[in-house]
């Protein structure tokens, strides 16, 4: 997660700090459930927030119990399947390159533009280059599914979108030149969305992946599989998955299953092993290696969970995987102390790299303990053998001093490298010099001795830097510089070509060759690699034609997407002589705000007036679309308007009246409203309506003529305390609503106002997670849409019959829009979904289309003139339809 320069100026952010963790133990999801407690975050305080952005996606799918049993998403997309399709056809809106350091949107206090990360996509979680097809190159996104180029990074193809989940965690190249996919992504310790297996592509230079490429059964469905391993010389490969160590030979018939040799706690592979109170998180494999040399015998694997329980440890095979047994790490590794780690063995097997996150740094970080780093360090046993002898080969000290843009003296105290080591974390050893290591945290680091000195190759940003300067002519920064969080790497050796190292993280991937030493190219700058992973979406026209498309987006900010040449004219600050600024010059989206993007507020008759949510209801407004006139990033171009809620969601909810543009409702623990709106100039200009109640948070809110209705969770961490309801001033004054007993207990993830009832009273409530089918939380009820009609005195529920081929599919459901005719219109984490009432009825769902890609539908807004939708996804970007 980047900072924004709003975190490194000290503007002042509060955030739930509350953290619930999706694990995975004997086949169902459990959540840990922390003390909820409130934070002020300021620079360097990152870690903490990143765990709030896995706790806001999670705490909607897990709720109550946080007990989901597996085969919840299989079942839901085969129901999906057999649902009728109402004809529509999807176009992609964000095909334009996004470019986060355009020039003109620089705003000093809340853009990143000039930190010189350049192009950016979404997370890319896995890599792998194709050793027979020179400049073929693969991508796993963390929800986008596969990406292919076949011209060393230049463009990009996806390759997977016929496959029920596009959630990536590891992708691996066969010696038979076939492309193994492990789905579920695993780069957040198994927190966001789970898969369907492993698949195997024959031919991937040329084919695609489908449903019947799967290997195996049914058996690693809902699991994260964090990497594929081979070993040629024993003919198997290995899953290191959520749920422990399978195996299974590569040469198996296609439906052979995966067989679990390696899970410590339900005792497999190997007994004795005491988890205690850490069986709801049981078993996290993080990572496996098999030591060269050693004809496949000898296996080494971490089995972990961040936070420390007694079943972490490393585990290591003589016999190739069939029974295992716990290390005793000796030297500089305190067995004790070990958490989430990845190891890297030189080609020879000489030598073995370990970087290890410390669960005890973790946790007094966790604890409020700010300045921690989570990085118990880097390791080197040179004989290779799993026991050692360690010897330390990096701190995050040293690594702060090897040109890191994370120093204290730069960044900042509280955010050093290794601060969310049990996030970002990779390690190779190039295969042509064992002594050549490369690190990736959240910064990448490049040592060429072994690990005895370290360098920054790829820095935070440049920000704060000596070298860099707001005017771009007198910025003297190298090119070192690319995206932060890494989590991939991975090398090529074609004939006739100079190895390369490429690196995947959440601004997309990188290259270059392993023997530069200066600059990268950005495997982004196509704008083809489009992963983005929005959190919102928001449309307003402008005067020189068109629309300004903008979103909220994972660790990338607010995007701001225009036609080619678009023009904007306002009058320049402190004067009274208007201006005409070109938009986009280039053809390219922009990134005016900085850091993780929320909640997008737009108007839509004026696109470059926006209200974009940083985190935490942290709000910043611009009326002419963020830019700076001066390619210095002044003047000013965006205003802080944060109300400073104490206890609001890391994704809060904001919007307009849906009758009156002149009145502005948003949600934290209070609800609010600002009747200044395009006029406001700061956080006092929110007014407080309502008190969801202490520990609560406002999960979605909606407003029309003023009557107000706001849905909340408290406590927001699925299990046994979670809680959930509904509070509306509907009737005159404000209340909570009783709701009865089959209204499920789970996250409210949207309530939608009827505009065809001018009262106000009839309403639809949005229901996330899986139902009591799946969920094992007493009160998880059924249905996803619920609908009321007397203001909340009684409910429906609208989403068809249990067992009707019609009925709205059982997951995940996370906003409605009321179409013009009155069609209602979902978004899910399987697609977008569509009810007419006036021709069938309610509950009487149809599939939306069928060519959008199935990645989580998580945002829905209509075009300034009503007739099209725009769907935000979060993984493929954001996608357009004509209204139903």
């Amino acid at each position: 997660m980047a900072l924004s320069r709003q975190r490194r100026r000290g503007i002042r952010l509060v955030a739930a700090g509350a953290v619930s963790l999706l694990v995975v133990c004997m086949g169902v999801a459990h959540a840990q459930t922390p003390t909820t407690s409130t934070t002020q975050h300021e620079a360097g305080e990152d870690s903490g927030e990143l765990m709030d952005s896995f706790n806001s996606f999670d705490d909607q799918r897990l709720s109550p119990s946080a007990s989901v049993l597996p085969g919840a998403y299989g079942a839901a997309w085969n129901h999906v399947l057999g649902m009728p399709v109402a004809k529509a056809t999807y176009g992609e809106v964000t095909t334009q390159p996004f470019n986060s350091d355009s020039l003109h949107f620089r705003d000093r206090n809340a853009s990143n533009s000039g930190g010189g990360a350049g192009y950016s996509a979404g997370r890319i979680a896995a890599l792998a280059t194709d050793p027979t097809h020179a400049g073929v190159v693969y991508a796993g996104a963390a929800d986008g599914g596969v990406f292919r180029s076949g011209d060393d990074g230049a463009t990009w193809t996806p390759i997977a979108d016929g496959l029920p989940a596009l959630s990536v965690g590891s992708l691996t190249v066969a010696a038979d030149g076939s492309l193994w996919l492990g789905t579920g992504e695993a780069t957040t310790a198994y927190e966001n969305y789970l898969g369907t297996g492993v698949y195997r592509l024959a031919n991937p230079a040329t084919g695609t992946f489908s449903q019947s490429d799967r290997v195996g059964g049914a058996e690693l469905e809902s699991t994260s599989i964090h990497e594929l391993r081979f070993d040629s010389d024993t003919g198997n490969v290995f899953a290191v998955t959520s749920r422990g160590v399978y195996r299974r030979p590569i040469a198996a018939t296609q439906s052979t299953a995966w067989q679990r040799v390696l899970a410590p706690c339900a005792g497999i592979g190997i007994s004795g092993v005491a988890c205690g109170t850490s069986s709801y998180y049981a078993d996290l494999a993080n990572d496996l290696a098999v030591q060269p040399g050693s004809h496949g015998l000898k296996l080494v694997a971490n089995v972990a969970w961040r936070s420390g329980a007694t079943y972490n440890g490393f585990y290591y095979s003589a016999d190739g995987g069939t029974t295992w047994q716990v290390a005793n790490p000796q030297g500089a590794i305190n067995p004790h102390d070990i958490g989430n780690a990845t190891f890297a063995y030189s080609a020879d097997g000489s030598q073995l790299y370990v970087v290890m996150e410390s669960p005890t740094l973790l946790n007094k970080s966790a604890g409020g303990q700010s300045g921690y780093s989570a990085l118990a360090g880097v390791f080197a046993s040179g004989s290779g053998d799993i026991n050692g002898p360690y010897a330390q080969v990096a701190t995050s000290s040293a690594l702060a001093n090897s040109g890191s843009a994370m120093k204290k003296t730069e960044i900042g105290a509280g955010y050093q490298p290794g601060t969310q080591a049990w996030y970002d974390q990779s390690l190779a050893v190039d295969p042509a010099n064992p002594q050549h290591v490369y690190l990736g945290l959240e910064e990448l680091y490049e040592s060429w001795n072994g690990g005895a000195t370290w360098r920054t190759i790829g820095r935070y940003w440049n920000l704060g830097l000596s070298c860099f300067s707001y005017t771009p002519a007198q910025n003297t920064c190298d090119g070192n510089v690319m995206h932060s969080d890494q989590h991939a790497l991975a090398f090529s050796a074609w004939p006739g070509r100079a190895p390369e190292v490429y690196v995947g993280n959440d601004g997309g991937a990188y290259a270059r060759p392993t023997g530069q030493s200066v600059g990268w190219r950005n495997l982004n700058a196509s704008g083809t690699l489009r992963s983005l992973q929005f959190y919102s979406v928001g449309v307003g026209t402008l005067p020189s034609g068109g629309v300004a498309v903008w979103g909220g987006l994972q660790d990338n900010g607010v995007a701001l997407s225009t036609p080619t040449g678009a023009s904007y004219g306002y009058t320049y600050p402190g004067t009274s002589t208007p201006v005409t600024e070109n938009l986009n010059p280039g053809g390219e989206m922009s990134e005016p705000f900085g850091g993780d993007g929320g909640d997008q507020l737009v108007n839509p008759d004026n696109g470059c007036q926006t209200v974009g949510e940083y985190t935490n209801l942290a709000m910043s407004l611009t009326n002419n679309c963020g830019y700076t006139a001066n390619d210095d990033g002044t003047p000013a171009a965006i205003t802080d308007i944060s109300p400073n809620d104490p206890n609001a969601r890391f994704i809060a909810p904001f919007a307009a009246d849906s009758a009156d543009a002149g009145y502005w409702v948003a949600g934290g623990e209070f609800a609010y409203a600002d009747t200044k709106t395009w006029q406001s100039t700061s956080g006092a200009d929110w007014q407080k309506l309502a008190d969801s109640g202490t520990g609560h948070s406002i999960t979605a809110i909606a407003s029309r003529n003023h009557v107000v209705w706001a849905a909340w969770c408290g406590d927001c961490n699925p299990g046994a305390a979670f809680g959930r309801g509904i509070m509306t001033n509907y009737g005159g004054s404000w209340h909570q609503l009783s709701l009865p007993a089959a209204f499920p207990v789970r996250y409210v993830s949207g309530v939608t106002i009827d505009p065809a009832d001018p009262t106000g009273g009839t309403v639809y409530a949005t229901v996330s997670g899986f139902s009591r089918h799946w969920n094992e939380g007493p009160g998880a009820g059924y249905g996803h849409i619920w609908k009321t009609t007397n203001g909340g005195a009684t409910w429906t529920d609208v989403s068809g019959g249990d067992t009707a081929s019609d009925a709205f599919p059982d997951a995940p459901a996370n906003q409605l829009r009321i179409a013009p005719d009155g069609t209602l219109v979902v978004a899910s984490d399987l697609g977008v979904f569509v009810d007419n009432p006036r021709v069938d009825g309610l509950g009487h769902w149809s599939r939306l289309g069928a060519n959008l890609p199935v990645s989580a539908a998580v945002y829905l807004t209509p075009s300034p003139d009503g007739r099209q939708l725009y769907v935000a996804t979060h993984g493929r970007g954001i996608w357009r339809t004509t209204m139903p």
